[in-house]
């Protein structure tokens, strides 16, 4: 992808420690205690991957789902080459994949968004009662705030990688029961997959590199094949290099609707993906707590307050918010003015007699929390993270994690 950035140096205080970590290092090294050398995985850029191709992967992964098809996939020839990794001479001197994670993601050639807007409704094609959908992962430059003239001076731009040109990816929506294939083609200068996370998938399509399939190459395709069950609110995401894949945009929300519903159904309907960046000097890094790559961004669904979206709703409808925790960091979601109760935890229903009513829920990475209440009193409400730092851009407030939810009567 060309050049690529080094990752700017930390504050004072992470930098002395940052020091004292590495000369402690240097001197173990010398005294032939730091011990050998961890292992290289086998699908980092350049090295040997398992004997299965994609393709293979597939035809036997459609046995096992029941789904058979003649969908002649194939290898491509890679796209594009992967960055070459620099030190960051800031932590982990001696660690290779350390210096690779640390990077700035290139921006070299990358292109503008044309997607406005993350998690748009994904469309599907009906081929002999299955539901085929279209990903494909690929850099943007992704815009999660925009100039003010107030407190943004300039746009906040992400280089960013992403499923259909848009973070967070769209909203695959199916009922339960629905057969789905996913052919997915990887535009990305490195291998990646995809993890349907929550959802029953046979074993072959769960998405784990080295385990489950071989790192879907640049330039490749696969198709993921599943039935989908059980219903709730489930999530999608890379399963390769996770720490930086994921919070640089591969993810996405796939909702599973009940055949029959249980529960009153609601006049709002949103999904809320919260994420979090780190983004310096135009550079974006990913976001890597307790190693001096902190968040200084936090978005939902892609956006940073005040470009997050405002939820409109009328006075008496049920709203229902659907929170996924698609970052590495956890988030306490307030709502100002009314009191939910939490429906749904990680996709599974909780029985009426066992909800809680709360204003405040705790969303740890990789949870959903399905919430719902009745809009009852006109206004402007706030919903935001009840870590202070967590609603600001670039430390100044308001900023991040926050959205309006406006009733009006």
């Amino acid at each position: 992808m060309g050049k690529t950035e080094r990752y700017k140096a930390p504050t004072k205080p992470h930098f002395c420690r940052a020091i004292l970590t590495a000369a402690l290092l240097l001197t173990l090294s010398a005294c032939n205690l730091s011990g050998s050398t961890s292992p290289v995985d086998s699908n980092r850029p350049g090295e040997q991957a398992p004997n299965l191709t994609p393709t293979q992967q597939g035809h036997s992964a459609q046995e096992a789902s029941g789904i058979s098809h003649n969908m002649g996939q194939g290898s491509q020839t890679a796209s594009a080459t992967p960055a070459t990794p620099v030190t960051s001479g800031i932590l982990m001197p001696d660690n290779p994949h350390a210096e690779e994670a640390m990077q700035a993601i290139s921006d070299q050639g990358v292109p503008m968004a044309t997607e406005s807007e993350g998690g748009q409704p994904l469309p599907f094609r009906l081929e002999d009662n299955v539901k085929v959908f279209e990903l494909t992962a690929k850099p943007i430059r992704w815009p999660i705030l925009k100039a003010n003239g107030r407190d943004v001076a300039a746009d906040v731009i992400a280089t960013a990688y992403s499923y259909n040109g848009q973070v967070p990816g769209p909203l695959i929506r199916v009922t339960e029961g629905d057969k789905v294939r996913v052919v997915f083609t990887n535009q990305l200068p490195e291998p990646t997959t995809i993890h349907w996370h929550g959802i029953s998938v046979p074993n072959q399509m769960d998405g784990v590199p080295d385990l489950t399939q071989q790192a879907i190459q640049p330039g490749q395709s696969f198709t993921y094949e599943f039935v989908a069950r059980p219903a709730g609110t489930f999530w999608y995401h890379s399963h390769f290099r996770s720490d930086v894949q994921i919070g640089v945009g591969l993810h996405g929300a796939i909702i599973i609707d009940p055949q029959t519903e249980t529960e009153p159904k609601p006049d709002v309907d949103r999904v809320l993906m919260l994420n979090e960046w780190r983004i310096v000097d135009g550079k974006t890094y990913a976001s890597m707590p307790a190693t001096g790559m902190d968040a200084n961004y936090f978005t939902i669904n892609g956006k940073a307050f005040p470009d997050t979206e405002v939820i409109n709703v009328k006075q008496g409808q049920r709203v229902r918010l659907r929170l996924i925790g698609a970052g590495q960091l956890g988030h306490p979601m307030h709502i100002h003015g009314p009191a939910f109760q939490i429906i749904a935890t990680d996709g599974h229903p909780v029985p009426e007699a066992a909800r809680l009513t709360k204003d405040t829920v705790w969303v740890s990475p990789g949870e959903r929390y399905d919430i719902e209440w009745v809009a009852s009193q006109p206004g402007r409400w706030l919903l935001h993270c009840h870590i202070s730092h967590h609603t600001t851009n670039d430390h100044q407030e308001p900023g991040g994690l926050m959205l309006i939810l406006n009733v009006q009567p």
